[in-house]
């Protein structure tokens, strides 16, 4: 039986020993390769011909860089091409992207010929220590994000921190929102390493970066191990900050926001929530929020993406995210760092308006400082 970090490979050049790391996995080599036009542009090549000289037959498929890729309509159209090349069910699917080809890719492969295996091959922070990891896969609906979809585990993912070098800061902080959550909800060591390391990291430093990269990979396979359709609650506590950041990323209508810049404002929402709650010290909200001062957004988004909202429009927003159960929000909290469980009981809607509010305020004091 794997283990559950057994299929997480942590390498460079990783795509160079793509062949032998198939054949661990009993894998074919008839490949469909999905990429953005942005991940064809700047690694393509080279993994296509990487591959071919390691005896992969390949079919490539390319799809506009945007959240709006993740559709029915964009699903249909690669279908068609799949079998207009013959791809049956001997062959297998790479995800060479970000997470819109992750879950794109994932999806296709989860339904076609009713399923065939897919690798992931994420080139950003954010799909290496979050996306390609667990096997939730899905596509967007006009009603909300990921609403349509499946689990279907990858068989491999395979991590290359080279490939980060190519982001801009931006997409680097993103991704950092991920990395910080697995330190808030389950390892209070790796929150300390963060906080110890973090200019190192955001510069791409080794060995701090793949440290990082590594250890959020492993935490996230090892709670979806043990707890892979959500039955026990344990899965819940990966959703730390996204139950604020949906309601965002809604308002945003997708646009504008990245995700991880969502997940940033949404986990200081949520440890002034564990906090007001009385399960998160005064001592443990600062020196979270401390380590959130840290992120850096592009000029007027927390304003405009946050701020100016009508803190009951953004309750409102929330609610029609895919975690909640008969319109009851539920929030995964802290009671310290290092550990994050999940709030079933029902909570006030005037307390976590006040949350928004301690987390609005907090914005605004960081900003004069």
């Amino acid at each position: 039986m794997q283990t559950p970090s057994s299929h997480i490979i942590v390498r460079t050049p990783v795509i160079d020993s793509i062949g032998e790391l198939y054949a661990t996995r009993g894998l074919g080599k008839k490949t469909v390769l999905l990429f953005d036009e942005n991940t064809r542009k700047l690694f393509g090549d080279a993994i296509i011909e990487s591959m071919q000289r390691q005896g992969f037959r390949t079919v490539e498929l390319v799809v506009p860089a945007r959240e709006t890729s993740k559709s029915v309509s964009t699903a249909w159209k690669l279908y068609g091409q799949m079998i207009e090349a013959d791809v049956d069910r001997s062959w297998n699917l790479v995800c060479a992207g970000g997470g819109v080809v992750g879950d794109l890719g994932g999806y296709i492969a989860a339904s076609y010929y009713r399923g065939i295996p897919v690798v992931q091959l994420p080139t950003t922070l954010l799909a290496m220590t979050d996306s390609s990891i667990g096997g939730k896969v899905a596509i967007n609906h006009p009603l909300g994000k990921n609403l349509i979809g499946y689990f279907h585990m990858p068989e491999l993912v395979l991590i290359d921190p080279a490939l980060l070098r190519t982001l801009p800061s931006r997409e680097i902080y993103g991704g950092l929102s991920e990395v910080v959550k697995y330190g808030f909800i389950a390892d209070r060591e790796f929150f300390d390493l963060l906080a110890a390391h973090w200019s190192e990291i955001v510069r791409l430093e080794e060995p701090w970066l793949s440290k990082a990269v590594s250890r959020s990979a492993f935490i996230k396979a090892d709670v979806v191990e043990k707890d892979f359709r959500e039955t026990t609650g344990l899965r819940a506590t990966l959703n730390f900050g996204h139950t604020f950041a949906h309601g965002l990323e809604k308002m945003a209508e997708y646009r504008n926001l990245r995700h991880g810049e969502a997940v940033t404002i949404g986990m200081v929402c949520a440890l002034f929530l564990s906090h007001r709650l009385g399960f998160l010290a005064e001592a443990e909200l600062r020196e979270g929020l401390a380590l959130l001062a840290r992120f850096r957004f592009p000029r007027g988004l927390v304003r405009k993406r946050f701020l100016s909202l009508d803190r009951d429009e953004l309750v409102e927003s929330m609610l029609s995210d895919k975690k909640k159960i008969d319109r009851q929000l539920r929030f995964v909290l802290l009671d310290r760092i290092g550990h994050a469980f999940l709030h079933d009981h029902d909570i006030a809607n005037e307390t976590v308006l006040q949350a928004i509010d301690d987390a609005k305020g907090w914005f605004e004091e960081k900003k004069q400082g």
